[in-house]
């Protein structure tokens, strides 16, 4: 399983010995003499070499018979894009899981949705990540439960049905198969750490692989903030969110005790918590993996002073697809301002409005069917991008449209709506879906970027360089993006050799 990842067994022993950090999250370490797997950086005593085995996913350990460490935790470790290098069918599947799924339907369903058989998705995914979909699926939810366990207070009863548990008796039985021991025997005490939180807030600390730079993603999402709907303020980013049954509102904030996020949630229910963690995740891109990201990046001249100068740089999310289709429309050849004054505009007239939530925060984003029905012509947004939108959200209002997954059909079909357009489709996969490969072509910004002093090149030469990106074409953009935004021609700075570069860039 591990072939795959290009990480020779010499490397593993290495890693593994001497602690490395760099490797966190990409690989698990299971001991054979106590059944538990670890994370690399787990402060045990070194194991014999003879009982070490090495898999790619807590869940591929976890099929195995081991059961996750209680020192240095599995669930909190960096998120990892594992679907990279897996088939287009597996890396969809994997997408819709961390979606949930498979937490309220079956693995059926989930297979025709993605025109397989369940018996073939499942050989796949043995083949691809040495466990089944239901595996990861409950893995995911038992990571999820461990901590809601060390991180709140919420009653086990609650904790249950926030991990996507049908009943706290299914709960209890699946943790102690795992664990070995019942969820309230592993229910940490901090102390002076742990406190009760106020006005029924949640905490969790969202883990991430350094460098990562908060600075620049709160930036960018400041100058695209719409009114009403979210806000930035003292290095937190806040917003209303339509959940289940009423609103919630959700704070992200960059953590001081760790490599993390700490995102706060107020509102809501317990069933809300895991897809609105799994939300925050895709949204901050909390899985990347900077050195890898760099280290193909780097192989274009072109690019190479640019990941120096942003080693950290992420892709700044949107709460949602559909949500970014909006944004994308709006902003299409708009300067950010203008594009902020539409959404706040269309806010105003299609938006739920909340009550009871922080000063500044009034609106939750528009449903499509109430974009649907809007009279949109009447907010001064132009007639094209009204008729636009009102083509989108009835698309996906009538399921005609399904901004769930980033398959290559659902893109053609998006780009294919009258208004949209194929540069519309790349944004969505890029920021509504966080897919690290995805490219928005047709942006007159990367041809000029990309080849500032060549002629204008068709959209066919573009994409034919940008595969030596693949598959972090969408990182590739952002960094072209930030370099207009920054101006000027980039230069290494002084003293700093290529070698020194190409280290800082790591």
């Amino acid at each position: 399983m591990l072939e795959p990842l290009g990480f020779p067994r010499a490397v593993l022993d290495r890693a593994r010995r001497s602690r490395d950090a760099r490797f966190d999250g990409k690989f698990f370490i299971a001991v054979t003499s106590t059944r538990i797997y670890c994370r690399p950086i787990c402060p045990a005593k070194a194991s014999n070499d003879a009982n070490i085995r090495y898999y790619a996913t807590a869940a591929e350990a976890a099929a195995a018979g081991f059961r996750p460490c209680l020192r240095c935790r599995p669930e909190a470790a960096p998120g990892s894009p594992a679907w990279l290098g897996t088939s287009a069918v597996v890396r969809r599947a994997l997408r819709l899981i961390q979606d949930g799924a498979l937490d309220e339907s079956s693995l059926e369903r989930l297979a025709e949705r993605l025109g397989v058989g369940a018996r073939h998705l499942t050989r796949l995914f043995m083949r691809h990540l040495g466990a089944s979909p239901a595996a990861i699926a409950r893995t995911r939810r038992l990571h999820f439960a461990k901590q809601l366990l060390d991180q709140t207070e919420l009653p086990i009863t609650q904790i249950a049905l926030a991990s996507g548990f049908r009943s706290v008796r299914r709960f209890n039985d699946v943790f102690k198969a795992m664990y070995e021991r019942p969820p309230r025997d592993l229910r940490k005490r901090f102390h002076t750490e742990r406190r009760p939180a106020a006005d029924a807030e949640i905490r969790l600390q969202l883990t991430y692989r350094p460098p990562y730079d908060w600075g620049l993603l709160l930036e960018f999402l400041a100058e695209r903030a719409i009114p009403g709907v979210e806000s930035i303020r003292d290095d937190t980013y806040t917003r209303a969110l339509r959940v289940a049954r009423g609103h919630a509102l959700l704070e992200v904030a960059q953590s001081k005790v760790a490599h993390a996020l700490e995102l706060r949630i107020h509102g809501g229910e317990a069933s809300d918590l895991l897809p609105l963690a799994s939300a925050a995740r895709r949204m901050f891109d909390l899985a990347a993996d900077p050195a890898r990201i760099a280290a193909v990046l780097q192989r274009d001249p072109r690019l190479r002073l640019l990941v120096a100068r942003r080693p950290g740089l992420r892709i700044p999310g949107v709460w949602g697809a559909f949500e970014t289709a909006v944004r994308a429309v709006l902003s299409q050849r708009t300067a950010p301002p203008a594009a902020r004054s539409r959404l706040a505009r269309l806010v105003e007239c299609a938006g739920e409005r909340v009550v009871g939530v922080e000063v500044g925060i009034t609106h939750a984003f528009p449903t499509p069917e109430r974009i649907a029905q809007a009279d949109l012509e009447q907010t001064g947004i132009l007639a094209v991008q009204a008729q636009a939108l009102r083509r989108l959200a009835v698309a996906v209002r009538d399921r005609s449209l399904q901004l769930d997954e980033p398959s290559a059909e659902t893109l053609h079909r998006l780009g294919e709506i009258a208004g949209v357009g194929p540069w519309v489709a790349g944004y969505v996969a890029l920021c509504g879906l966080g897919d690290p490969d995805a490219f928005p072509s047709g942006d007159p910004l990367l041809r000029r970027r990309t080849f500032p002093r060549t002629r204008p090149l068709s959209d066919r030469e573009l994409d034919a360089h940008a595969d030596r990106w693949r598959p972090f074409r969408g990182y590739a953009v952002l960094h072209l993006w930030q370099g207009v935004a920054e101006g000027g021609r980039l230069r290494r700075p002084r003293g700093l050799t290529a070698r020194g570069l190409a280290a800082r860039a790591a």
